[in-house]
């Protein structure tokens, strides 16, 4: 990768030549994005006057990284930045960096903001990868709310539209969000009919997001009888979030009741990947990722974020994502960080006769590939 110091090895460089899958990501701008969208779209936090998102450890990390993939020196200022990529134009910043990852197969939750960025398909095709979707079940229900539906009847009409919804070829997965909307300190148990329709009643009658603790109950239950894998923010997130209600091993109590059912996937984890990595050891059906993380920590930082992940989860738990949104630099840093990180600890580890050169060549491949294959049953996986 041009301009990204790889670090030496057996273990790099079998990651190097890995096409990753990308179980967790969405789509990039497609039009021209002026400064101020720009760097807003660096950040998970507010803008502040006077205070510029590249004078953070991802911006920094985009200057290092990115720059040279725009034909700009390493550490280039911001300004200078801005301008090539202005030059360049959308289309051909976001071939550059969504190539410059090496991603075969993109999973994109098409969720959040969809409208503004490029579709799975389009992405796909400027990555040169295969793209499949995840639902975001909150955009299903909110959706039979917009269209209108009395409280007795939202019940059956959600876990409708839920089917409907991932019966759409090409979907893999779906999502929740409730980590944002009320966090994880929820009642485990499957709520009852009457109880739906008394919490759809209140939903209902004030509108807005799907933020009531019952209906959200509701949703994670239905996710469980739609059968497929179920992506779960959790930790680090936007100012919209309550970081400590987002700490996974809340979900402790829920994980036994549906043990046996679907994939559960723990997306992002910061600074929770201790106990994300608990859940995963003690649990068949939990996998996590440090996605997210891995851009905003940067290079300089992965390794120690993925080797807190790894300390005890099986290495059959562990998938790659970027949750690259907005700006394709995402896609580029993200994979980047992860081959770099993992690449690092694991031959390290080899180094030190820890481990054997052909069991990190097969946990490498795993993490990268093979076990999102695996979870997500795809098409072609192996």
């Amino acid at each position: 990768m041009p301009g990204t110091g790889r670090a030496e090895g057996p273990v790099h460089e079998a990651l190097g030549a890995l096409e990753l899958v990308d179980h967790h990501c969405h789509g990039v701008a497609e039009g021209p994005l002026p400064a101020a969208e720009f760097e807003a779209l660096l950040t998970e936090g507010d803008r502040w006057p006077d205070v510029s998102p590249f004078d953070t450890p991802a911006g920094v990390a985009v200057r290092r990284h990115c720059a040279p993939l725009l034909g700009l020196e390493r550490h280039a200022p911001p300004a200078d930045y801005l301008a090539r990529r202005a030059e360049l134009g959308p289309e051909e910043v976001n071939r550059r960096f969504l190539t410059a990852s090496r991603t075969g197969v993109l999973c994109v939750d098409t969720g959040f903001g969809a409208e503004r960025l490029t579709p799975p398909a389009a992405l796909a095709g400027t990555a040169g990868a295969r793209a499949y979707e995840v639902v975001r079940l909150e955009g299903v229900a909110e959706a039979v709310a917009a269209r209108g539906v009395d409280a007795g009847g939202y019940g059956d009409a959600f876990r409708a539209a839920a089917l409907d919804a991932v019966r759409a070829p090409g979907v893999v997965g779906v999502k929740s969000v409730a980590a944002y909307r009320t966090g994880f300190d929820l009642d485990p148990a499957r709520p009852t009919d009457a109880e739906v329709v008394r919490a759809a009643r209140r939903w209902l009658a004030r509108g807005g997001r799907l933020d009531e603790p019952v209906l959200v109950r509701h949703l994670l239950w239905t996710a469980v009888d739609l059968g497929l894998p179920l992506q779960l923010h959790t930790g680090f997130g936007d100012a919209d979030l309550r970081l400590h209600r987002a700490d996974p091993s809340l979900l402790t109590d829920w994980l036994h009741r549906i043990a046996g059912t679907i994939p559960v996937l723990l997306l992002h984890c910061w600074p929770y990947q201790r106990q994300a990595a608990y859940l995963a050891a003690v649990f068949e059906q939990v996998h996590l990722d440090v996605g997210l993380t891995l851009h905003h920590v940067g290079p300089v930082r992965a390794r120690a974020v993925l080797e807190e992940a790894l300390e005890i989860t099986p290495f059959r738990k562990l998938l790659y994502s970027s949750d690259a949104y907005g700006v394709a630099e995402f896609y580029t840093l993200g994979a980047l960080a992860f081959r770099r990180g993992l690449g690092d600890l694991l031959q390290d580890r080899v180094d030190a006769d820890e481990l054997a050169l052909s069991d990190a060549l097969r946990l490498a491949r795993w993490a990268g590939a093979d076990n999102a294959h695996r979870v997500y049953r795809l098409p072609d996986g192996h």
